[in-house]
């Protein structure tokens, strides 16, 4: 098992206030995770630790770009942090959970998606693949780290990914259809 808060607190040493908007949103969307996986029996073989894990490491590298609402002062743009923190997961020995660090902005990004829009990201298809990358994506999609003080209703997870494209809102469909 992974001591999470201990790699956080390691990359986020000189920047506790973003470490404590991080650490706040992770959890949500760790337990919700969880919770979602209670409600759902039939996906009894999702690796639960991994998931709780993952959940907790997926936006460690929101601190290398630069969103000040978050305490942030990087120099990257957002739309970066899920490959950059992959990048420093895949550093700690940890691949499963760059996976789910890369793959779970918007709702995935297709590598069409990726060039049509120009986005500062690898060429490469950024989709979530694995059951447990889709719950943490979806799970995520519910907290806001500008607001850890609400979490949001479907619909209006659903809203904020479709801004991005119906492509998005259709994942988000068939992503709620699995965990909702």
């Amino acid at each position: 098992m992974t001591d999470t808060e201990s790699l956080l607190k390691k990359y986020y040493a000189d920047n506790r206030e973003a470490y404590e908007i991080l650490l706040t949103h992770s959890r949500q969307v760790r337990d919700y995770a969880l919770e979602l996986l209670e409600r759902h029996p039939e996906l009894k073989d999702v690796d639960r630790t991994f998931v709780a894990e993952a959940a907790m490491l997926h936006d460690i590298g929101i601190f290398m770009c630069n969103a000040p609402g978050i305490h942030c002062h990087g120099t990257h743009q957002y739309i970066e942090h899920g490959y950059l923190g992959g990048e420093l997961l895949r550093a700690e020995g940890l691949p499963r959970h760059a996976l789910v660090c890369e793959r779970h902005t918007g709702m995935g990004l297709s590598l069409d998606m990726i060039v049509k829009n120009d986005y500062p990201l690898p060429h490469r298809d950024m989709r979530p693949q694995s059951l447990e990358e889709k719950l943490v994506c979806y799970a995520d999609k519910f907290f806001s780290k500008s607001h850890t003080d609400r979490m949001y209703t479907p619909e209006v997870a659903r809203s904020k990914v479709v801004r991005f494209g119906e492509e998005e809102g259709e994942r988000f469909d068939e992503f709620r259809k699995i965990f909702g």
